[in-house]
């Protein structure tokens, strides 16, 4: 006879085997998306970059930019030493008034958008190496999420492998000129909550 006290437990043994197995998926999962991680940001290569052909007309995809006008863009003498300098982004900076009309433009958007909607981004970002030449640059919006606020943290991430010589900069510079969002993808709940905290200033 069950008895409300055996119902109870019964209940109780049901719901921690269904927790066990939830939580038993999410770690498969979250080991899955780190190997491919792991798998997509592996080895070593000379970057090579593809040439700006189009200068008009050009068109985002989603928040990737149009390859043939932002194929992305390196300073030369960028080294992981310098890009793990502290102060290097900001020492090197540098994109005019006249060069974001000109981005914006090229991808057929009018100048300028309301605040905080869309960035000048640097598709390799500075703190990787990317140069502020116009073949490196795109105008990103914020929304529909994934949007600039999500390729930050994807940056951050990158530039934190690097600088911990798990990644080689020139195999961060590739990913993340072809397809950051297979990074970002490839990104564990707890990776971006912890991105996010560690620098506060992305959602704001």
């Amino acid at each position: 006879m069950l008895t409300p006290q055996r119902v109870i437990l019964i209940f109780a043994v049901l719901l921690l085997g269904v927790s066990g197995f939830l939580y038993g998926q999410r770690q498969w999962v979250s080991a899955g998306r780190a190997d491919r991680l792991m798998a997509l940001l592996a080895g070593q290569e000379t970057l090579s970059l593809d040439v700006r052909t189009k200068a008009a007309a050009c068109a985002v995809r989603g928040p990737l930019p149009d390859h043939a006008c932002t194929p992305g863009a390196v300073f030369a003498d960028a080294t992981a030493a310098k890009i793990c300098t502290p102060g290097y982004s900001k020492s090197v900076r540098s994109v005019t008034q006249k060069v974001h009309e000109q981005v914006f433009a090229e991808y057929g958007f009018g100048y300028p958008q309301p605040y905080g909607s869309f960035e000048v981004d640097h598709l390799i970002p500075l703190e990787l190496g990317g140069s502020n030449d116009v073949a490196n640059l795109f105008p990103e919006a914020a929304d529909p999420a994934p949007g600039f606020h999500e390729k930050d943290l994807v940056e951050n991430y990158l530039h934190e492998e690097v600088c911990a010589g798990r990644v080689e900069l020139s195999v961060a510079q590739d990913r993340i000129s072809h397809d950051w969002l297979a990074i970002y993808n490839g990104l564990s709940p707890d990776d971006i909550r912890r991105l996010k905290a560690e620098f506060a200033g992305w959602a704001n």
